[in-house]
């Protein structure tokens, strides 16, 4: 969890130890007589051994003071024991800031804003015409289609505000980031600009120029470009002090428009502001069929728009409450041990303030309460609620002009509105995700009502990626095959949202893999590869760069190992959706009651070869309906079966011999060899207790 602290930081200010010593000796000529009497009866043994302090009777049965008894009752009702308050309490003093490094960070940062300020301006050109960006750098989108309406020149930011967790005092270590954003001068932007990407190839025209100045200042170590929450429409820039001080801060850059830019009533979830036949380069067909509905691309809008409020709310919430500040810090931990919180459509540190923000507003967490507390109480929030049946709300606003809940939940999968009621905060959050989040929480809840030893460290200090969390994991590359999988399924809508993401269009259509797998599978997730950083003089990372995605099946036990799906009768109408969602698997079948039933019956002769069945259906569905090849499916499952069946096999041979009976050779048990594997099993099992009991031995 980052570095750790130095000696300085250990001793705090210069002063301190100054005070310490002071208040040690102020005792006066007793106290040193006393101390004097101590050193005597502790160096009369040994000089150089460490020797117990004798106590007076009055000072060894001293009553404990108000402070103490108020600190032992919170430790027994809510650590369950001291080990586990030091160890929370050690951790936030690891993964927060020192005074030191933010002094160093507020200098550069004041330094930043005066070289953003002195970025030179531009003449007035179509947005097309980008003759006039000098070589050595690249336009940090990809402009397709590349025709556009619209003018642009670049003007000093209006106005340049910090946002995010740095503000808030809520970063932590070892990655510490400062968001920043950049309020771009009315001048350049039109009244159209919501339209057709025309605002977020401004914003990347405005990025670029600003770049190719900043990348020749020495006081930048390095200039990079990156996705703003992995969104290939908004991107970045990304400023490194230069020398020793270039692992110290990133400052992220974030253009943004004037707050009162576009009308809100223009950017709801059942508007459209991407037109079909500019998207697909096709002449208006002019018939006056209605435009499909754009709620992502106008979330992101929506987005650049609420950096300011967003971080006036939080700041509101959070104020002075240190107890809020540690918690939020130590769920950005547990999100980040269990990889929740990368890439687009990840569970990230903002959106888990935002739920800490609106636990206090519905008085589910108190400003006195401890960072514990609120770690406990989000993750019980987490567990056992739902948004994506039941969305909430941090507008309180009786406005009736404002949609509901239910046009969100028509829109996203995962609804959580922000205190506008008109921006979806969940809105790249799949459900599947949401129900990883969901599921890892109740784990987190049940480890810590389970007072266990090693509670804390597999809480918060164990890594858990999906590797670790899941039974099976599926493997899909080269991703450039999801494009020709999203023509199959028809996905041009969620494309045009989505300019142009065929991987996270392709998402969407993971239901049909958890409606194959059934009672199989209790839990299926995706994780996507954070797209990473690029020189500015380099294109765009395509959506197919990241090279993977990644699926993680979560079995059940007691419906794994059943080779049969049974369908419908032959007669019902639902026959038919059953045989056009198996394809050529599924088939009639006579069954010993007399029925006629559709069923899908799977290759599987041993009981290895059942716990794979979820191999077989993956494999099926996804070329049946996604036209996504087996050889483009890497699954990964099963691969004890092989060291069990060795196991077993050489425990046969091993544990049987040939005796002679009568003349003919009879396999009789070998006592001795199957008291052999007892023994390894038995130093094997207390070797594997030794090291669990071991782990927090000092």
């Amino acid at each position: 969890m980052g570095p750790a602290p130095t000696r300085a930081e250990h001793r705090g200010t210069a002063g301190e130890p100054e005070v310490m010593e002071s208040a040690l000796e102020g005792t006066g000529k007793e106290g040193k007589k006393e101390s004097l009497k101590k050193r005597k009866m502790a160096g009369s043994p040994g000089e150089g051994l460490l020797q117990p302090v004798k106590l007076s009777r009055a000072e060894l049965y001293k009553e404990p003071t108000n402070e103490e008894l108020s600190r032992l009752r919170e430790t027994e009702s809510l650590f369950h024991s001291s080990l586990l308050r030091l160890q929370v309490e050690e951790l936030l003093k690891e993964v927060r800031l020192s005074e030191k490094k933010k002094e160093r960070i507020d200098a550069f940062l004041r330094e930043v804003n005066q070289r953003i300020m002195r970025v030179p301006s531009t003449p007035e050109t179509e947005l097309t015409n980008q003759a006039w960006l000098p070589d050595g750098v690249q336009v940090p989108i990809h402009q397709v289609p590349y025709t556009v309406k619209g003018r642009f020149h670049f003007l000093p930011p209006a106005q340049v505000t910090v946002v995010g967790s740095y503000l808030l005092g809520t970063c932590i270590r070892p990655d510490i980031n400062v968001d920043v954003a950049l309020t771009i001068p009315r001048e350049i932007l039109q009244d159209k600009d919501g339209l057709n990407q025309r605002y977020f190839r401004k914003r990347a025209l405005y990025l670029a120029h600003m770049a190719h100045h900043l990348a020749k200042d020495p006081l930048f170590g390095s200039v990079r470009f990156s996705y703003t929450n992995g969104c290939h429409l908004k991107p970045s820039l990304l400023l490194r002090p230069h020398g020793k001080d270039e692992r110290l801060v990133t400052v992220r850059l974030h253009p943004c428009p004037p707050p009162d830019f576009f009308r809100p009533c223009r950017l709801l979830p059942s508007k459209s502001n991407v037109r079909s036949a500019w998207y697909q380069g096709q002449s208006p067909s002019g018939d006056g069929s209605p435009e499909p509905p754009t709620p992502h691309y106008n979330t992101w809008l929506l987005q650049d728009t609420a950096l300011e409020s967003h971080v006036q709310l939080l700041s509101a919430v959070l104020g002075s409450a240190s107890g809020l500040k540690d918690g939020v810090a130590l769920l950005k931990v547990w999100l980040r041990q269990r990889e929740l919180d990368k890439g687009l459509g990840g569970f990230s540190g903002f959106l888990v303030s935002m739920v800490v923000a609106f636990l206090v507003s519905t008085r589910k967490i108190h400003t006195t309460m401890s960072g514990y507390q609120v770690l406990r109480s989000t993750l019980q929030f987490l567990a056992s609620t739902d948004l994506t049946v039941n969305g909430i709300s941090l507008c309180f606003s009786s406005d009736p002009s404002l949609p509901a809940l239910a046009d969100f939940h028509q829109a996203f999968p995962v609804v959580f509105l922000d205190s506008s009621g008109r921006l979806n905060l969940c809105a790249d959050i799949t459900a599947s995700t949401y129900h990883q989040v969901q599921h890892e929480a109740r784990l987190s809840m049940a480890l810590l009502d389970s007072k266990a030893d090693d509670g804390f460290q597999l809480l918060l200090m164990t890594p858990k990626p999906m590797i670790r969390a899941f039974d099976h994991i599926v493997h899909l590359r080269p991703l450039s095959r999801l494009q020709a999988a999203c023509h199959r399924l028809k996905l041009w809508p969620e494309l045009q949202d989505l300019g142009g993401d065929y991987v996270s269009a392709a998402l969407g259509p993971t239901t049909l893999l958890e409606q194959g797998l059934g009672s199989r599978v209790q839990l299926l997730a995706h994780s996507r590869p954070p797209v990473s950083e690029w020189d500015i003089s380099q294109e765009p990372p395509k959506h197919r760069d990241p090279g993977v995605l990644t699926l993680g099946l979560l079995l059940r036990p007691e419906g794994l190992t059943s080779v049969l799906e049974l369908g419908p009768e032959a007669d019902q109408p639902e026959a038919a959706d059953f045989r056009q969602f198996w394809g050529s698997r599924s088939e009639l079948r006579r069954f010993q009651d007399g029925a006629i039933r559709e069923a899908v019956v799977w290759e599987a002769a041993s009981m290895a070869q059942k716990r794979l069945i979820p191999h077989q259906v993956v494999t099926h569905l996804l070329a049946l309906h996604a036209d996504i090849p087996d050889t483009c499916v890497h699954y990964t499952g099963g691969l004890l079966d092989a060291l069990i069946q060795g196991l077993k096999e050489v425990s046969n041979t091993k544990g049987r011999i040939v005796v002679s009976q009568g003349g003919e050779p009879v396999m009789v048990p070998n006592v001795e060899a199957i008291l052999e594997d007892f023994a390894i099993l038995g130093e094997g099992l207390v070797q594997a207790v030794e090291a669990r009991s071991e782990r927090w031995t000092v």
